[in-house]
């Protein structure tokens, strides 16, 4: 990393800083603002202080200190919240509270809490809880279930706020006296002016699935008071705003040395891609971390069949073997870090209700640049090796192999290697769930061959194979039983009619019109 005290490297070669024109310079600087608040359609939060939240095992107990020291109001947002001994502790800490008196609201997403029974949420409403559920499927909305409230939020009073990648479970907390690690995931929390943001952007999804919070317990970011000099800027995704989106393609086309991101679902759209394959190409250390055994494996195999047009164009990915990483954070130039829920894909970027941060500051930037070193250390790279093809030794190919990155002074240490098998295996997954991810990855890089995106190299034959035998299979079994096939889609398209009739007849205004307008700007 570079030392904070070095002087700061020669602008990019290509664009020499103008000599003596300052009013350029500041002209320059205001477009680039500008750019920013028009993409992420957010204006920066001044004074405030920012603190790096590393893990559940960091995050948790700084959210239920904060809980415990409310004295006004706890809004609590999350995607998913566990009934086990983690879900269990923040609802004791939330009803507590209740029970005292202060205002607790809890918002979690339908679908993300499928797994939750409905009776962890009953000794919430019994200490007087405010619980709602984001996007509760019905008839009238057959596709309500696509866009999801993906949100991490943590909201204490307008004075404190916390935005993360962690759900509320075990997974993210862990198990020491097991010896089970928790999942490696990102959380930032914040003092200040953007607490009160924060409590803005909550607001904004409750009224989504209910009535809306009093006027006098949504705080003005305006009158809160500065307590230090964190600028962070507030990006609320909503689904078609692609704000988040906009921002990151931004970011990737004006960044000058370095772009480090690390993201779980790694399912990058065309025009990201070539964002960060541009800024490659041009000189810029850009690197992604992601998990190498995903949760889901399927999303694993699709992350992986996009590797290698991103690979040749110099991006260095980089995959993490320890538990999931969950993470989903990116740091560019050591001055400007984004921390919050949305994952790089066209669902988080499109289709959700997400929240990140993007903090201006090189103290946290410095911190997050830390964080990200010590994590690709003893990770894989992932490069390209030059291969020659049996039949032509004049024609060279490129297969894509995996390299371990060693932590300094590790490369020779006794056992090292079996330790990184043992651990490796450990988070490996179930056989099937392999399988599943590597169709996945066949299915991915055989559509973009049938459309003459790109060619089918030598990793993927065998399992594009398999893939074309299963098609075949699909096709004989539609073919002899095509009831099997029409039933299902007849009865799908059937309930789209109806909730078109529903729609029709009720004419019910969908929830987004429902929710409160955004405040002047």
């Amino acid at each position: 990393m570079t030392d904070p005290a070095a002087p700061a490297p020669p602008a990019h070669p290509k664009l020499p800083p103008p000599a003596g024109n300052t009013v350029a310079v500041r002209t320059l600087v205001r477009y680039a603002e500008r750019a920013m608040e028009r993409s992420s359609d957010s204006d920066q939060v001044r004074g405030n202080t920012a603190h790096l939240l590393v893990d559940g095992t960091q995050a948790f107990p700084a959210w239920l200190n904060a809980i415990e020291s409310a004295k006004n109001w706890v809004h609590l947002e999350n995607y998913i919240l566990r009934d086990d001994r983690t879900g269990r502790t923040f609802r004791e800490a939330l009803c507590d509270r209740a029970r005292d008196g202060v205002k607790v609201r809890v918002l979690y997403d339908w679908m993300g809490c499928w797994a939750t029974p409905r009776r962890y949420f009953k000794p919430f409403r019994d200490a007087g809880v405010e619980v709602r559920a984001f996007a509760r499927p019905r008839a009238a909305n057959p596709l309500a279930f696509a866009r999801r409230d993906h949100r991490k939020v943590v909201a204490v009073d307008g004075e404190y706020g916390s935005v993360a990648g962690m759900c509320i479970g075990d997974e993210w907390a862990g198990d020491p006296d097991r010896g089970i690690p928790a999942w490696r995931d990102t959380g930032a929390e914040f003092r200040g002016p953007v607490a009160a943001a924060l409590d803005v952007a909550f607001s904004r999804t409750w009224a989504l699935a209910g009535s809306p919070l009093p006027p006098d317990e949504v705080p003005d970011p305006a009158r809160a008071r500065s307590v230090g000099d964190v600028s962070v800027r507030v990006v609320e995704g909503e689904p078609g705003k692609s704000r988040i989106y906009r921002l990151s393609q931004f970011l990737s086309l004006a960044v000058e040395r370095r772009l480090w991101m690390t993201d779980p679902y790694f399912l990058v759209p065309p025009a990201m891609a070539e964002a960060l394959a541009s800024a490659a190409r041009d000189g810029v250390d850009v690197r992604v971390l992601v998990p190498a055994f995903n949760n889901w494996p399927i999303v694993g195999g699709l992350s992986r069949a996009g590797y290698r047009p991103l690979l040749e164009a110099g991006v260095r990915i980089f995959e993490w073997e320890g538990p999931m990483i969950h993470a989903k954070t990116a740091v560019a130039d050591g001055l400007w870090t984004r921390v919050g829920s949305s994952n790089q894909n066209l669902a988080s970027l499109l289709g959700n209700w997400e929240l990140d941060v993007a903090v201006t500051d090189r103290p946290f930037a410095r911190a997050m640049e830390e964080l990200f070193e010590a994590d690709i250390a003893g990770a894989v790279e992932i490069s390209m090796r030059a291969q020659h093809a049996a039949r032509s030794p004049y024609r060279e190919r490129r297969a894509v192999e995996r390299t371990v990155v060693e932590a300094p002074g590790e490369e020779h240490k006794p056992g090292r290697k079996k330790a990184r098998e043992r651990r490796a295996r450990s988070f490996r997954g179930t056989e099937f769930g392999r399988l599943l991810g590597r169709l996945a990855r066949a299915g991915s890089v055989l559509f973009r061959a049938l459309i003459g995106e790109r060619a089918i190299q030598r990793e993927d034959v065998g399992w594009i194979a398999v893939f074309a035998l299963l098609l075949f299979a699909l096709s004989a079994v539609g073919i002899r039983y095509p009831r099997w096939l029409a039933w299902p889609i007849a009865f799908f398209i059937f309930w789209l009619g109806v909730a078109a009739l529903v729609r029709l007849l009720t004419q019910e205004k969908p929830p987004a019109e429902q929710a409160p307008p955004d405040p002047p700007r």
